[in-house]
């Protein structure tokens, strides 16, 4: 270690070399920007003023069948879960598949998200071109990364079992975002025919514990030209934090990779994830990060449909708020409101609840209240105010339905129209408005279906129009009411009711209405 001071002291001799940030290589690897450069890239070809070789190496020759099947087709969620038929992609373009699912919104109605990330875990037979590279897989695991959906990618990889490249460098980063390094390490070392990065060859060797060889490989990296000033000068002090007194503080890159993130979490310089990607608030979520930034986290993972609402409500009650104000506002009126419901205290429901109505529906968060505590609120005899929102978090909530059917008829309009759509019926509403419109997705006999969707299900393109259907309902409220209705009525049927009628409540409930 006292070579590698040594080696630190050259970082500052470098430190005005240009810089090489993350994301500036001209042609992106990946439809996300911050995945680790975690492999080494073959070298090129030797030049004309490099005749002579510097010796014979024998590579390993691996063997695969010219039939062997794609991984694109792998998948957590079997048919009889999903209600998609295996053969969902039927004849639809790979390119156009993972255009339309790399392109989907980010943050859609949650009912759409919730099916949109059911499709991403679908079991199905791979589409026409798929190849044991899985491009389409790799397309699938970028867009549960992108939505937060850290465990179902991880997941998603093990079930796949490949030793591609690009799937092997996603699972090695999300074994850095959920804290298990060392198995991904492990991984590294184990699959043969992977060549890992000097980062990450230096990370592997001090995480199990062999400092002297990481202390090894940073210089000859280094005699190498292999590593930029930043990343020498972060590598030398995750090896000996003492280097920290010499060197010049480390400028936080704008978007860090998984593997740079964790090296300044462990040099004493955790970043905020908070900016980053959502992926990254799931290192907010372990048990040694402190209690606000554990809630925020919870919080934003909650609000993208990523967190269960029960987690979410677990962390709001690890302790009393010590301030008030915002976030602490939040915790204690939730805090409150569910010790109300399990005393059984109707007064302090019908007291608490408008309170923490307005402070989770201010955050974004009503949806996870509602599934979290929907169904309690609603079998409770509350009046007034108190009613009207237990009711409304119940028809959000996963037992809807029974919500609906127990709505007595003298309810209010609106109540009653939801009540309607929670039931898969058509119900009164005024003309040219939303309710309108989702209505008529619900009305006997069935409306027509959008020709778009409908020729490319003809044309056996079913999963290409679901995508499209999915897409129309994403901005919710916002859409075109006429478009809302066609794409209810197409995912009506095909089989998605449920994804249908909860779509329809979110957008009458939960939505802004003009």
């Amino acid at each position: 270690m006292r070579g590698l001071a040594l080696a630190g002291s050259l970082v500052l001799a470098a430190a005005s070399a240009p810089a090489q940030t993350e994301g500036d290589a001209t042609a992106p690897i990946s439809a996300i920007d911050w995945l680790s450069d975690s492999l080494s890239s073959p070298s090129g070809a030797p030049t004309g003023d490099s005749p002579v070789t510097q010796g014979i190496v024998t590579e390993e020759i691996t063997v695969e069948p010219l039939d062997a099947p794609s991984p694109d087709g792998v998948g957590l969620l079997p048919h009889s879960v999903t209600g998609l038929p295996p053969d969902l992609w039927g004849s639809s373009e790979l390119h156009r598949l993972a255009q339309l699912i790399a392109a989907f919104p980010p943050e859609p109605l949650p009912a759409v998200q919730d099916q949109f990330r059911r499709l991403m875990l679908a079991e199905l037979e791979p589409p026409q071109g798929s190849t044991p590279k899985a491009p389409l897989l790799q397309t699938r695991v970028d867009a549960l990364l992108a939505r937060g959906a850290v465990d179902e990618a991880e997941a998603l990889l093990e079930r796949a079992g490949s030793t591609e490249p690009e799937l092997f460098r996603r699972a090695f980063d999300v074994g850095l975002l959920t804290g298990r390094e060392q198995a991904a390490c492990a991984r590294m070392r184990a699959v043969p025919g992977i060549s890992p990065s000097f980062p990450v060859r230096i990370f592997c060797l001090a995480r199990t514990g062999d400092w002297p060889a990481a202390a090894l490989t940073l210089e000859s990296a280094n005699a190498l030209g292999q590593l930029s000033p930043e990343e020498d000068s972060l590598l030398a002090q995750f090896l000996d934090p003492e280097l920290s007194e010499l060197l010049p503080p480390i400028s936080a890159p704008r978007r860090p990779s998984p593997l740079t993130f964790r090296m300044m979490e462990a040099i004493g310089e955790p970043m905020p994830t908070s900016p980053l990607p959502l992926a990254f608030a799931h290192s907010d979520l372990r048990p040694t990060a402190g209690w606000k930034a554990r809630v925020e986290a919870a919080e934003r993972l909650a609000r993208a449909g990523a967190l269960p609402p029960e987690v979410l409500l677990s962390i709001y009650g690890e302790r009393r708020p010590a301030a008030s104000g915002g976030t602490w506002d939040r915790v204690g009126t939730v805090q409150t409101l569910s010790r109300a419901i399990r005393d059984e205290d109707i007064e302090g429901v019908a007291t608490t609840l408008p309170e923490t109505w307005e402070h989770m529906r201010a955050a974004g968060l009503t949806l996870p209240l509602a599934r979290a505590l929907g169904p309690d609120l609603a079998a409770l005899p509350l009046e007034g105010e108190a009613n009207g929102i237990a009711t409304t978090l119940g028809l959000l909530s996963d037992t809807y339905e029974s919500v609906a059917l127990a709505l007595p008829p003298s309810a209010p309009s609106e109540l009653l129209v939801a009540a309607g759509l929670a039931r898969g019926q058509s119900e009164g509403a005024p003309d040219g408005s939303i309710a309108a419109a989702l209505a008529a997705a619900f009305a006997d006999p069935a409306p027509a279906l959008p020709t778009r969707l409908s020729d490319l299900a003809e044309r056996n393109r079913l999963g290409e129009a679901l995508l499209l259907a999915l897409q129309t309902l994403a901005p919710g409220a916002e859409a075109d009411p006429g478009d809302i209705t066609g794409a209810l009525a197409f995912l009506r049927d095909i089989g998605l009711e449920d994804t249908a009628r909860r779509a329809a409540l979110q957008i009458l409930l939960l939505e802004p209405r003009g």
